[in-house]
């Protein structure tokens, strides 16, 4: 089963739990493992939070595009914001991992099989991009589209 979904939500705080919430329908409905719709739902909420966070000029409420692409047995995930952008390296992950904030693309790193972190290709902004191996939920793969 193939399912593709994109939204364009405004920076608030609210709009994280409806993003979770619609991944996780889709990955239901697909019959994707729940341990790794949680894993993909929590990766997708830090970095819906850091394009909330960090995701405009100004405080000004421009939104923010997550789309999701469910094919086959791969998910793939992708936050875009239209932010100031930032310089990102490994080194620049928090040093601490009890620290109270910075830890989401940590976090985002060690749920999701692959990383992508730069700049929104023509345009102003950050692009967080992330995907998974999918299984059923009987642990078999689920079948390529």
């Amino acid at each position: 089963m193939s399912i593709w979904w994109s939204l364009h939500l405004r920076r608030e705080a609210a709009s994280v739990p409806l993003a979770r919430r619609l991944l996780l329908g889709s990955m239901e409905t697909a019959g994707v493992d729940p341990e790794i719709s949680y894993d993909l739902a929590v990766a997708l909420g830090e970095a819906c939070a850091n394009a909330v966070e960090h995701g405009g000029a100004g405080g000004t409420p421009q939104g923010y595009r997550v789309t999701a692409y469910l094919d086959g047995e791969r998910c793939r995930i992708e936050v875009a914001d239209s932010g100031p952008g930032f310089a990102h390296t490994r080194g620049s992950l928090p040093a601490r991992p009890d620290a109270e904030h910075g830890r989401g693309l940590c976090l985002i790193r060690e749920l999701a099989d692959h990383v992508h972190i730069g700049p929104e290709p023509g345009r102003r902004g950050t692009v967080v991009s992330f995907d998974k191996v999918l299984k059923r939920c009987d642990d078999s793969p689920l079948p390529a589209v």
